[in-house]
């Protein structure tokens, strides 16, 4: 059954649809302070913003506008692990474990589009 869900490489507008998600459920979970409230509202845009110029660089009408967005969901990738390691998490090593784990996904992402970028160049 595993082998079948790894016959399609990956879907990357998935996979950052479920990263947007999981920031969401994250910005849930974390200590409600005034730093928190604004980082978490920041890193909500960066996340969502991910996929969204995915799915626009999928749509682009010339090469420049795909490197363009490529780029965009490189740079909005980056941005969302910084506001990650913003956050507080009050030494709650729980909370600590599921943003690293989501600021490893961010780097993860970041490097997928610098790749594409460097192939669609």
């Amino acid at each position: 059954m595993e082998k079948n869900k790894n016959t399609k490489q990956f879907d990357l507008e998935e996979r950052t649809f479920l990263f947007a998600k999981s920031v969401r459920l994250f910005v849930k979970k974390i200590p409600r302070t005034i730093a928190n409230i604004e980082d978490g509202k920041q890193v909500i845009r960066s996340s969502g913003s991910i996929g969204a110029n995915y799915i626009e660089a999928n749509e682009a009408l010339s090469k420049k506008d795909f490197v363009m967005r490529i780029k965009m969901s490189r740079k909005e990738s980056k941005e969302t692990r910084y506001w990650l390691m913003l956050i507080d998490v009050k030494n709650d090593m729980g909370l600590d474990k599921e943003r690293q784990a989501l600021a490893k996904e961010a780097t993860e992402l970041m490097m997928i589009f610098s790749s594409i970028m460097r192939k669609a160049c």
